[in-house]
């Protein structure tokens, strides 16, 4: 259906994000194809290759689903959330394809203080009204982000022992967890200050049979 003629554009941070979000995920699947087909080449041995292959891509195509499904009509999709999901998922497999978990010292500390981040800031971008104070920023984000940590290392730590037997690869859990809760409290602070600094625009009035759009 053509929008109304007086239908706002897109701001032009969400048409960057929205291209920025569409070769992300085409460079994942691109990955992920290459994972199944030469699982060697990925330097994915003994660190759970099957279940990220699975995990990933539900996670990064979670959000598109439930907004066809959902959203779809009644609000904008949410591409700056999105790219923030997809930016997570492919740097851990791109990560992983270039070897740099085990040749760049210090480079899985920088992955779980960062991504751990971007899914904070995907989550409070997805779930807390713009207007929300720093203190509530900062309580659903450490909220959501140590829970995010404990899961991802409880999942690291299984996938881990089911295919090499070995407890001590993940002794630094606890830094890890450490470094993603750090993250996230990182994330609210500067989504609360995006936020803040960018005013909300002012409401207009519109015919009740159009939608109405909500960005994020």
């Amino acid at each position: 259906m053509t929008p109304p003629l007086d239908a706002p554009a897109a701001p032009p941070s969400h048409r960057v994000a929205a291209a920025l979000d569409v070769a992300v995920k085409t460079l994942l699947v691109l990955l992920l194809v290459g994972l199944v087909l030469r699982p060697d080449l990925g330097n994915l041995e003994g660190k759970g290759a099957t279940e990220r292959a699975i995990a990933y891509p539900l996670l990064s195509f979670a959000l598109p689903a439930w907004w066809w499904l959902r959203g779809r009509g009644r609000t904008d999709f949410p591409w700056i959330a999105d790219l923030l999901i997809s930016i997570t998922c492919f740097s851990d497999l791109l990560g992983n394809r270039l070897d740099l978990y085990d040749t760049v010292r210090r480079f899985d500390d920088v992955v779980h203080l960062v991504n751990t981040g971007l899914l904070t800031a995907a989550f409070l971008m997805l779930t807390l009204p713009r207007r929300s104070t720093r203190g509530q920023h900062l309580e659903r984000a450490l909220a959501f982000g140590a829970t995010a940590a404990l899961a991802w290392e409880l999942a690291e730590y299984a996938a881990f022992l089911a295919t090499s037997q070995a407890s001590d690869r993940y002794a630094d859990t606890l830094g890890d967890m450490a470094l993603g809760v750090v993250g996230s409290a990182g994330a609210a602070l500067l989504v609360h200050r995006a936020r803040d600094a960018r005013p909300a625009a002012a409401p207009q009035r519109r015919p009740a049979a159009q939608h109405e759009h909500i960005t994020v």
